[in-house]
């Protein structure tokens, strides 16, 4: 079958997650970029002979408040969607109801709902080297188990944890600035999901538009941009009891 594969993944680990999963399924002959922001997503339609792979991060335990006004405004006409929540290593929440919902909503039927870890964008500390070898194999078992499903024409909406109301949603509290070595190139401004950055004036953020996702940081040239170290500390130490037990892939397909 052909996949469509639609992904916000600032640094990479949900994307990497998420094409696993998707070529476990079949070719993956279109792609919609949610943390593209140059793309007009109100004319983004999914080929209803297509299922859709849908993968966010989880942030705070919700979708990224990005990701989920830009997928809200996809025509997904009907086509089969498989929602998938990645997480590095804490907890997923309410992400994979809210995903799930926001997928219905947008006019997918989601078929199977997976949550599935990636290194932690702000603390690479907690699920370093995810997804690994392990993960992989567990998503080429669970595409394995999601297709046979729809070949069974099996379209029952998966059952998922999670709470209706969601939980409150956070502000980004971690801003990233540019220090010294900053050049002014203004490629971070460029990459920035949310146009937090303004390019003539790159060496920080605006902390009402900035969502915390770290691409900035990833796709630094001069590795100039970072957060708080004091602030990291903290955040370590404050999720430290819930990151001490890896976590493991978890599909969901009954109702």
């Amino acid at each position: 079958m052909d996949v469509t594969l639609i992904e916000f993944s600032p640094t990479g680990g949900t994307g990497k997650a998420a094409r696993a999963l998707a070529e476990g399924l079949g070719p993956v002959t279109a792609r919609i970029d949610l943390a593209d922001r140059s793309t007009d997503f109100a004319s983004a339609a999914v080929d209803p002979g297509t299922v859709a792979v849908v993968a966010v991060p989880s942030f705070g335990g919700r979708v990224p408040a990005l990701a989920a006004e830009r997928l809200a405004a996809i025509d997904g006409a009907g086509a089969a969607g498989i929602a998938v929540a990645v997480y590095g290593d804490r907890a997923y929440e309410d992400t994979l109801v809210e995903l799930v919902d926001l997928c219905q909503a947008a006019g997918l039927r989601p078929v199977a709902t997976l949550a599935a870890l990636a290194q932690h964008s702000i603390l690479p500390q907690y699920a370093a080297g995810r997804p690994d070898a392990d993960d992989l194999a567990c998503l080429a078992d669970a595409a394995r188990a999601i297709a046979a499903k729809l070949a069974d024409g099996d379209d029952a909406v998966p059952s998922v944890p999670g709470s209706r109301p969601y939980k409150k949603a956070g502000a980004a509290s971690l801003v990233p600035k540019a220090g010294s070595a900053c050049d002014g190139c203004g490629l971070c401004a460029a990459r920035c999901p949310a146009g937090a950055i303004d390019a003539k004036s790159c060496r920080t953020a605006d902390k009402a538009l900035c969502i915390g996702c770290m691409r900035c940081v990833r796709d630094c040239p001069c590795q100039a941009r970072s957060v708080s170290g004091l602030m990291t500390r903290l955040a370590a130490l404050a999720i430290k009891g819930e990151c001490a037990k890896p976590k493991a892939v978890e599909l969901f397909l009954e109702p």
